[in-house]
C-alpha cells in the first residue's frame, strides 16, 4: 500500500515539473458572442408638401363662369385660355380653376430700375500699386567719395527713414495707369408708382339720384334711379371685359377694366351699347338704363379691386 502511494506521489510530482518546463497555460476556445447590430432607423417620412393653391378657386354649387370672373377681377375670356376650358358652360362643383395668370418666367442677369435704366455689377478695378518711399526698388544711382559730410548725410536720410518720415519720391518715377479707374454710375431708385385708385381718374356714371348706398353684406355698389333709356357713361377710360347678361342679378351687364387691380360694372341696362375688347374713354356712352333683372328703372354700379367690392363714393368725387 505504501508503495503505491510513493508511486502516487512520484507521478504528480513528475506532471508538476512537466507543467513548469513548457511553461504554456491550456488554452480555453470561447464561443463566439453574438454582437447585437443596431438597425438604421428609417428616416421620418416628412408630410407632403402642400399643394400651392394660390391663384385657384374651388368651383361652388350655382357659380358660373361670369361670377367667378367678376368676383376674381378677371375676364372671362382669360379664365377660359388658363383652364383650357373646351365647354365654358360646363364646369362642375369642387373643380379646380386658376383665376389669377400663370407665373411669368424669372428674370435672370441685368435688372431694369426705373425706366429702361440697365443696372450690370461693377467688375472690380485693380488698384495700381504706388511704390513706398520706404522701398527700395533698385540699388542708389548716385556714388560719392567716402567722407566724414558725405557719410553723415547718409545715415541723417536712414534715420528719417526708419522713423516714417516721408521722403520725397520722384513723380516721374511713379508708373502711371493706362485708364483712369471708372467710378461706379450713381442709380437713383425708381419711384413708387401711383396707386391704381390715383391713377384712374373718375366720374360719375349718371346724373341720376343715388337710392341705396354701399353695403358689403347687401349692396355692393351704389344703386342710381334715372329714366328708361337715360345715358349710361363709363366712370373712367379702360377696355370692356364684359358685355352680357350672363350673371344672374345683374341684368344687362357692361364691365370695364380699367388697370390691373380696378374695374367697373354697370348692371341693369336696358341695352348695351359696346362689345368686349372695346377700348373705352372717361365719359363714353356705353349703355342705357333700364331694369333688366331689377324691379325698377336704376343703375346699378360698382367698382372692385382685386375681384373685391368696396365702396364706389371712395374713389367718385364729390358733387
Amino acid at each position: 500500500m505504501k508503495k503505491i502511494q510513493f508511486i502516487g506521489v512520484g507521478l504528480m510530482m513528475a506532471l508538476l515539473a512537466g507543467c513548469q518546463t513548457t511553461g504554456k497555460a491550456p488554452v480555453v476556445e470561447r464561443g463566439t458572442e453574438s454582437i447585437p447590430v443596431e438597425t438604421p432607423k428609417a428616416d421620418a417620412v416628412k408630410p407632403a408638401k402642400p399643394a400651392d393653391t394660390r391663384g385657384t378657386y374651388v368651383v361652388k354649387k350655382g357659380d358660373t363662369l361670369y361670377r367667378i370672373a367678376l368676383d376674381h377681377g378677371q375676364s372671362y375670356s382669360d379664365i377660359v385660355t388658363w383652364n383650357n376650358l373646351k365647354n365654358p358652360n360646363d364646369i362642375k362643383v369642387d373643380q379646380v380653376l386658376r383665376v389669377a395668370p400663370p407665373d411669368g418666367a424669372a428674370q435672370t442677369g441685368s435688372v431694369t430700375v426705373g425706366s429702361g435704366v440697365e443696372v450690370r455689377p461693377l467688375t472690380p478695378v485693380p488698384a495700381t500699386p504706388v511704390p513706398s518711399a520706404n522701398n527700395k526698388t533698385g540699388p542708389r544711382g548716385d556714388k560719392k567719395p567716402y567722407s566724414d559730410t558725405n557719410l553723415a548725410e547718409l545715415q541723417k536720410a536712414d534715420s528719417a527713414a526708419a522713423a516714417g518720415a516721408p521722403a520725397s519720391v520722384a513723380v516721374a518715377n511713379i508708373p502711371k495707369p493706362d485708364t483712369p479707374p471708372i467710378a461706379p454710375p450713381v442709380v437713383k431708385p425708381a419711384e413708387a408708382p401711383a396707386s391704381d385708385a390715383d391713377a384712374v381718374d373718375w366720374m360719375w356714371p349718371s346724373d341720376g339720384k343715388v337710392i341705396a348706398t354701399f353695403d358689403e353684406a347687401k349692396n355692393k355698389g351704389l344703386d342710381i334711379s334715372g329714366k328708361l333709356g337715360q345715358a349710361v357713361l363709363a366712370a373712367g377710360s379702360g377696355k370692356v371685359m364684359y358685355a352680357g347678361s350672363g350673371i344672374r342679378g345683374y341684368g344687362n351687364l357692361v364691365i370695364i377694366k380699367h388697370s390691373s387691380n380696378l374695374l367697373s360694372a354697370y348692371a341693369h341696362n336696358k341695352s348695351i351699347l359696346v362689345k368686349e375688347g372695346d377700348s373705352i374713354s372717361k365719359g363714353q356712352k356705353i349703355a342705357e338704363m333700364g331694369n333688366s333683372d331689377s324691379d325698377a328703372v336704376k343703375l346699378h354700379f360698382e367698382i372692385r379691386q382685386q375681384g373685391k367690392p368696396v365702396d364706389p363714393a371712395k374713389f367718385l368725387p364729390g358733387r
